[in-house]
């Protein structure tokens, strides 16, 4: 019997930030599906891990071929089937009305859905996953009209929840045969702008971790540092975290905070390290490898993320799979992972005597009792994000949606409906 195929459609793939998804890739080919990578950009970008250059070799890029590319595949669309064209065309203009894009950047999408369509039926591929609910999501809908298979998309946030009228949000639920919300929050958020009939389609499936990450000892956890893991940019929250720790320094408080990632607000951090002169105190590693994420994380006493808008941030999952408390805010699906007291510190986001305070409670938490909460959020994590059993969720959807049921590799609705 041949493999069930489904392709997985990315803005940029592979991507320091999302290696979620290529261990959400990997795990469902281990479940016996057959992906197909297909991504808009990316075959020129910084790799830092070898799984990703290997992911690079097997992704086909839908831009890689420049305009051209992209020129022919519509003249073929549009005389092939102009029926679906004229169809996919007037939802490419209507997605592009008072867009976060101007309508140039939605023909732009039409273009690209008619290349990755011969792709798709050439790969045998019987339902087509985005991730994120913007451009990826609308490539992926355009292409269904044009005779693609059905299609589903992973929201994640914050980026859908700031702006999901200019994205058309309500829209791309229409006519998805399913939408994946990473946590209950991110649910209700695309319920609030779906119709109520188009409720039934939004489920919650978890980003996962993958079992060799958090394979590691955990490692000694006595030294005064922490460490920040994520894009240096205004939703992590940096610059309020550099306030607080210059609130410990002028207590005489001994720390070490290591901002692991880069982003386009390096420049403004630097600048406020010098300002507040804490470049004893501070260290920007750059763009890392995911083992040296890891390494990070075990050498410090606890990750901090104070962010002011998320998602559900798959570091915070990782630090405590490698059994570390985390101190984050109040914000989004965080709540839903993190016990204040007993996997870390919650404290509410954008207040940096509060996060000051939380950073001096964990400096002065004795090894024995980080080590419990450590243990306790290992625990927590690996029950809820266990990358296998979320990829079978996934791939109960994807048969489902394919009306290709029953699977035995597949686990029962009840779990994440």
């Amino acid at each position: 019997m041949n493999r069930f195929g489904i392709a997985y459609l990315v803005n940029q793939y592979p991507k320091v930030s999302h290696s979620f998804i290529r261990r959400e890739i990997l795990a469902l080919e281990r479940l016996g599906l057959e992906v197909q990578r297909i991504a808009l950009r990316g075959w020129n970008g910084d790799a830092v891990d070898d799984e990703d250059l290997r992911e690079r070799g097997r992704t086909r890029y839908v831009l890689q071929g420049g305009m051209a590319g992209l020129l022919s595949a519509c003249v073929r669309m549009l005389i092939s089937h102009p029926p679906r064209f004229a169809a996919a065309l007037r939802m490419a203009l209507n997605m592009g009305r008072r867009a976060d894009r101007p309508w140039p950047y939605h023909l732009v999408y039409l273009a690209e859905a008619c290349r990755i369509v011969p792709w798709l039926k050439g790969s045998g591929a019987r339902h087509v996953h985005a991730h994120f609910g913007t451009n990826s999501a609308e490539v992926a809908l355009l292409a269904h009209m044009l005779g693609g298979p059905p299609f589903s998309f992973t929201v994640h946030g914050p980026e859908e929840f700031d702006k999901p009228q200019f994205l058309k949000l309500r829209e791309k639920v229409k006519h998805a045969a399913f939408v994946v919300a990473i946590s209950s929050f991110g649910r209700s958020q695309i319920c609030r702008w779906a119709e109520y009939a188009d409720w039934v389609k939004i489920k919650v499936v978890h980003c996962g971790l993958d079992p060799d990450f958090y394979s590691a000892p955990a490692g000694s956890i006595s030294a005064p540092r922490i460490v920040c893991v994520g894009r240096l940019c205004e939703q992590k929250g940096q610059l309020l975290l550099l306030e607080a720790v210059g609130q410990l320094v002028r207590k005489g408080i001994d720390i070490e905070l290591v901002l692991a990632g880069d982003g386009e607000m390096r420049s403004a951090i630097e600048r406020l390290i010098v300002q507040r002169k804490l470049e004893s105190q501070v260290r920007i590693t750059g763009w890392i490898s995911g083992d040296r994420v890891r390494e990070e994380i075990l050498a410090a006493r606890a990750l901090v993320l104070p962010s002011f808008a998320e998602g559900l941030p798959v570091v915070i999952m990782e630090a405590m799979a490698l059994r570390r408390p985390v101190l984050t805010t109040y914000v989004a699906g965080i709540p839903e992972l993190v016990e204040h007291g007993r996997h870390g510190w919650l404290f509410p986001a954008g207040d940096a005597a509060a996060l000051a305070t939380a950073l001096e409670e964990c400096l002065a938490t004795g090894v024995a009792r980080l080590a419990s909460m450590g243990e306790a959020a290992r625990d927590r994590v690996l029950k809820r994000h266990a990358i296998d059993i979320e990829a079978a969720k996934l791939a109960w959807l994807f048969h489902a949606a394919a009306e290709t049921l029953p699977q035995p590799i597949l686990v029962e609705k009840k779990n994440f409906i």
